[in-house]
């Protein structure tokens, strides 16, 4: 049985990340921080589409708890065929008047705690010589977005850990990759409001907003390609 950590799997990308995986065959371990009721909801539309799946908690930024974390996926699954890092915060504002704790939080949670994943599901791929990390970074982390200074360097960040990661894992036979989530209808993106948002549809060439859907589509994808690494796919619309 193939097997998938999906992190930030309670809501928007990462849930229809964990279906897509569920319908595909996998068992799926869903992984949250403060929504439980939300992950428990995950794993349930999981049981009920014949998937085996399962919750764990854990704060991403702090590197003791993922350790725990990957410990309980392996003595529930065995092993770990893909990890995908979707887990992340957002915020907007002017970037004079973020303060270095708002900065650091950040990062500690979309940069830090993919690469504390990595870091603890890394050395049981490299063991097995088998293995897919998909990160999910964002079009900003590309092109950068005013009053989104934060986010896009965390997300600019994880496209590099990406391109680092994928050459020294591709001797060991663990293919990393990373999806770039234009503006996807999510509740993560709602706080920008109707009119902000009819706007950025209005950019998109496809004159519409993505769905969490069709991000799980690419990352489904790249989870499976075989002989594709060190890249980054744009899941826009045409966006960029």
């Amino acid at each position: 049985m193939k097997t998938v950590l999906v992190t930030g799997a309670s809501r928007g990308i990462g849930r229809a990340t964990a279906l897509a995986f569920g319908r595909a065959g996998y068992t799926v371990a869903v992984h949250y921080h403060t929504r439980r009721p939300a992950a428990e909801q995950t794993v349930r539309q999981l049981l009920d589409a014949g998937a085996d799946a399962f919750c764990l908690c854990a704060d991403v930024a702090q590197e003791e708890q993922v350790r725990d974390m990957v410990a309980q996926a392996l003595a529930r699954m065995g092993h770990i065929d893909v990890l995908v890092n979707n887990a992340g915060i957002a915020g907007q504002g002017l970037f004079t008047e973020q303060d270095a704790a708002a900065w650091r939080r950040m990062l500690a949670v979309d940069l830090d705690g993919a690469a504390n994943c990595c870091r603890c599901v890394v050395p049981h791929m490299v063991r097995r010589h088998s293995g897919a990390i998909v990160n999910v970074s964002s079009v900003w982390g590309l092109a950068g977005a005013s009053c989104e200074a934060a986010y896009s360097a965390a997300k600019a960040g994880l496209i590099g850990l990406t391109k680092a990661l994928a050459r020294e894992l591709g001797p060991s036979g663990v293919l990393v990759n990373c999806v770039a989530p234009g503006v996807i209808d999510t509740e993560m993106n709602a706080p920008l409001g109707e009119d902000t948002l009819r706007g950025l549809a209005q950019q998109t060439p496809l004159g519409r907003l993505g769905r969490p859907e069709e991000v799980a589509q690419a990352i489904l994808f790249l989870a499976q390609a075989s002989f594709i690494t060190g890249q980054t796919l744009t899941v826009d619309g045409g966006f960029l």
